[in-house]
């Protein structure tokens, strides 16, 4: 397991070259944080990167928007959000790629985790509906849990609710999770 001060390093590092960051408490209450979590212990995930091929990505972005353009109006529309919005957290999380994986295990368009999807009905993470839908239904909720928060719902979308919690409701201290904020209100225009 890494120290905290490796850990402090890693995400001091370009988000290029970042990784997931895991969390675990010992029985004895020592913590722990890794980017290599073992198993057999209850890890969770702090801090999720982006998917390994999103500078690659990025190169085909405007053909993948066009593509997935009314997927994503259609979602917008039934579950009444801002589509802005959605192309913003596409483009974060995933460069339009509906493939993308990160090292975490998040998938798809709005890389969603197994548990998110899981809480969204999700069968398919692969799927760019089922994966849109999963993923706007979510942010509708973080935004309806953070009371119109933008910051705390988008900063919620990258770190999990409960670590906008943690932190008495302001977006975690994560660079990485403070980065994805500015990025996503950036691309959708309030930043």
């Amino acid at each position: 397991m890494k120290s905290l001060k490796t850990i402090l390093l890693l995400l001091c590092i370009s988000s290029a070259a970042a990784a997931d960051i895991f969390k675990y408490v010992a029985p004895d209450g020592r913590v722990y944080y890794t980017d290599q979590p073992k198993k057999g212990f209850n890890y969770r995930l702090i801090i999720r990167t982006r998917p390994k091929t999103y500078a690659r990505d990025v190169k085909f972005m405007a053909g993948n928007r066009l593509k997935y353009q009314d997927l994503i109006a259609k979602a917008a529309a039934k579950h009444q959000m801002d589509p802005k919005l959605l192309h913003a957290v596409i483009q974060a999380e995933s460069a339009y790629n509906p493939h993308a994986v990160s090292s975490a295990g998040a998938v798809g368009l709005m890389q969603l985790m197994p548990d998110t999807a899981k809480r969204y009905g999700v069968t398919d993470r692969h799927d760019a509906e089922q994966n849109v839908d999963g993923g706007t239904r979510y942010l509708k909720d973080l935004l309806a849990m953070f009371n119109s928060n933008l910051k705390l719902a988008v900063a919620g979308y990258n770190a999990g609710e409960g670590a906008v919690m943690k932190y008495n409701y302001t977006v975690p201290p994560y660079r990485e999770t403070q980065n994805y904020v500015q990025q996503v209100l950036r691309l959708y225009g309030k930043g």
